[in-house]
């Protein structure tokens, strides 16, 4: 007879007391898939039920551990792409609430009762803060790039530097997102230096744009130089063409003054092109979104292509941004999550970090170490800021942090949590966690 016909039922696993906490969906999926490897495997585990529980405790934990959860950024990354980016505050989300929890006049005009525009709101305030003619919003810059491409240079030419086709994460390139859009790309100047002459010689019949994409995520440092797009805008407009900025990450107000050096605002660039789009969840401290500002016949024209709405936000986003742009127009800075942490002066930073030290019942040490602002957001520019360095092997440290959901670093062999990223309400939360690791 074959040993392994003993198995205790699935029903009965799913029943036994040890896994009274999780819920049935997840019970019923990993009794299932751990008897089904144990069986194939032929494991002899299989046959003591205690064995095949604690197999099933183990994976359930594992998937839990995998869910969308709250972390506490101790790396030193302001807008940290894999953790989320640009942190949404309370009140904005408090704001949001009312919306978001209820129907809504996302499409509806509450004046005269019929079809209204999804983006209305959204896009005056837009104009309002931004001073531009007209606006629109999509799901991510990258999308707004291809749509502006598609509705305004389909199968014709756009000229651009050679050393602005950047690769964005994920291995995205604009140079593939140019092709993809039916574009025609035609590349002037060298990797490290373009002259505004490289761009007017390259100019024939067929040219429709001249696209200038800001370095956001790397820097050109020595013997090189660049176009700046208000001489872009002026050859493209001599020429009877389109000038396009594609931002990638732009900042509005408020930016700490020691980041804005070589970094002009938004609202300075677009008067110097016909187009300019950037990341809202970015410099911009909001929610991700592409955000596209320009001439009002243009963005008409974007409005008409069908890809629209393949590339459209929901409400959610819609709210989100409304509230952001809000604080904007109020100049209420403080709800700006991400303009909030990289202005933070270094006396409030190292007050963060020896509340923490003074209550942890394991030593660390205070350093002065340097903060960046991340997510493809000024690659040459760092912020000063204080860290608590531990004893110990760093990768061992790292792990054991990361499993209790806090990210910090590795910096001169030490692992280090930077406080200019641990949000102040963070703090107590941070102070148990730690308290109750062991051999730390």
């Amino acid at each position: 007879m074959n040993k392994f016909r003993t198995f205790p039922q699935i029903g009965a696993l799913i029943d036994d007391e040890s896994l009274k906490e999780y819920p049935f969906y997840l019970k019923a999926h990993f009794c299932k898939s751990v008897v089904a490897k144990l069986k194939a495997n032929l494991d002899e585990k299989a046959l003591d039920k205690a064995n095949i529980l604690e197999e099933i405790k183990k994976e359930i934990k594992k998937h839990l551990h995998k869910d969308l959860q709250s972390v506490i950024n101790a790396s030193g990354v302001v807008i940290h792409t894999n953790l989320g980016r640009s942190v949404i505050d309370e009140s904005i989300f408090e704001s949001s609430k009312e919306v978001l929890c209820n129907y809504a006049n996302i499409e509806f005009n509450l004046e005269n009762g019929k079809r209204g525009s999804r983006y209305a709101l959204v896009l005056e305030k837009l104009k309002m803060l931004f001073e531009c003619e007209d606006a629109l919003v999509v799901n991510n810059n990258a999308a707004a790039v291809f749509l502006v491409l598609n509705s305004l240079c389909f199968d014709k030419e756009l000229i651009t530097s050679r050393g602005e086709l950047v690769e964005i994460g994920g291995s995205f390139r604009v140079s593939e997102v140019i092709k993809a859009a039916g574009v025609k790309l035609l590349e002037v100047g060298t990797s490290n230096k373009t002259h505004l002459k490289d761009y007017e010689k390259a100019i024939n019949e067929n040219t429709k744009m001249l696209l200038k994409t800001h370095k956001s995520n790397f820097a050109l440092i020595g013997f090189c130089s660049e176009v700046s797009i208000k001489d872009l805008g002026i050859l493209a407009r001599e020429k009877g063409l389109l000038s396009y900025y594609d931002l990638g990450s732009g900042w509005c107000e408020n930016l700490n003054a020691k980041l804005v050096k070589n970094e002009p605002k938004i609202k300075d660039l677009i008067k110097y092109c016909d187009i300019l789009s950037f990341s809202g969840d970015k410099l911009f401290g909001s929610v991700q979104a592409g955000i596209i500002l320009g001439k009002k016949e243009l963005i008409d024209k974007i409005k008409e292509n069908q890809l629209l709405r393949m590339l459209r936000v929901d409400k959610i986003t819609l709210a989100f941004l409304n509230e952001s742009l809000k604080a904007y127009l109020e100049k209420d800075y403080e709800k700006i999550i991400t303009l909030k942490l990289l202005n933070d002066n270094l006396e409030h930073i190292k007050e963060k970090a020896l509340k923490v030290q003074n209550e942890l019942k394991f030593q660390s040490e205070l350093r002065t170490s340097k903060s960046l602002v991340g997510g493809g957001s000024m690659p040459d520019k760092t912020l000063d800021t204080f860290v608590l360095a531990f004893k110990g092997n760093a990768l061992n440290l790292q792990e054991k942090f990361r499993t209790k959901n806090i990210i910090g670093r590795i910096e001169n062999e030490a692992f280090v949590l930077d406080f200019r990223t641990i949000l102040e309400k963070d703090l107590s939360k941070l102070i148990k966690i730690i308290n109750t690791m062991e051999n730390l």
